[in-house]
């Protein structure tokens, strides 16, 4: 784990030059997974909370978050009782701080640019397992992570002047129409209306969202969409 910590250029990861401060990130990661006392893991998370991944006092997360989330949940896992609470109320106020204006997405592997918040979420639904071992706190990180819901586009039809857009629907689309913030690889965010069609059957993502006002010439499969409020949230 310390490996992986120190293997991060994390004065290459952008920030607000006047809050986000790459040491504190890669020493307070370092301490709280070596942390063996709730002394330790306190001042580790004083750390990362004061500039390293989010900056408590002005509620504001910095992109080094999304590479400490699954950091972060592997100290949960493996380190000491203290640092994994430590751990978990870090990722706690990540995923509910706004990010600096510049400084508010990062980009996937597959180019797409991605809402902070919606990129730790997306790290939290993949130790689903082990959050919900862990009982009310686990699964209130689930239910928080659940709202910043990605929904993957495979294949659409027209319906109308609509496009019935079928996928895989990670997290929770409530009922009603929402905005979404869809977009393609190498190509400008769009912003449409949409509403879940068909919601999953129970154990699979598989979904149908209706997409207002838009042909599937527009949706090809790949396209990744995400809730609007989630990319306009800004400190």
């Amino acid at each position: 784990m310390l490996d992986e910590i120190d293997a991060v250029d994390w004065a290459s990861l952008p920030g607000h030059p006047d809050w986000y401060e790459p040491d504190r990130a890669a020493r307070g990661l370092h301490d709280l997974a070596k942390a063996a006392t709730l002394v330790q893991a306190a001042e580790a998370g004083s750390r990362l909370g004061g500039g390293g991944i989010v900056h408590g006092h002005s509620a504001a997360v910095f992109p080094a978050a999304v590479v400490a989330a699954p950091l972060l949940l592997d100290i949960a896992q493996q380190g000491h009782p203290a640092a994994r609470d430590t751990a978990l109320g870090l990722l706690d106020e990540a995923l509910s701080c706004y990010p600096h204006v510049g400084y508010t997405r990062v980009v996937a592997a597959d180019g797409t640019a991605v809402p902070i918040c919606c990129a730790i979420a997306h790290h939290l639904r993949a130790r689903t397992d082990f959050l919900v071992g862990l009982g009310k706190r686990g699964k209130s990180l689930l239910t928080d992570a659940a709202a910043h819901w990605r929904f993957e586009i495979r294949e659409c039809v027209a319906d109308g002047s609509d496009t019935l857009a079928f996928g895989v629907l990670a997290g929770c689309l409530p009922d009603g129409v929402h905005t979404a913030d869809i977009q393609l690889a190498g190509a400008p965010t769009v912003m449409s209306e949409c509403t879940l069609e068909y919601p999953p059957e129970e154990g699979s993502g598989e979904a149908c969202l209706r997409v207002f006002a838009r042909g599937p010439g527009e949706l090809p499969p790949g396209v990744v969409m995400f809730p609007a409020e989630c990319g306009e949230r800004v400190h």
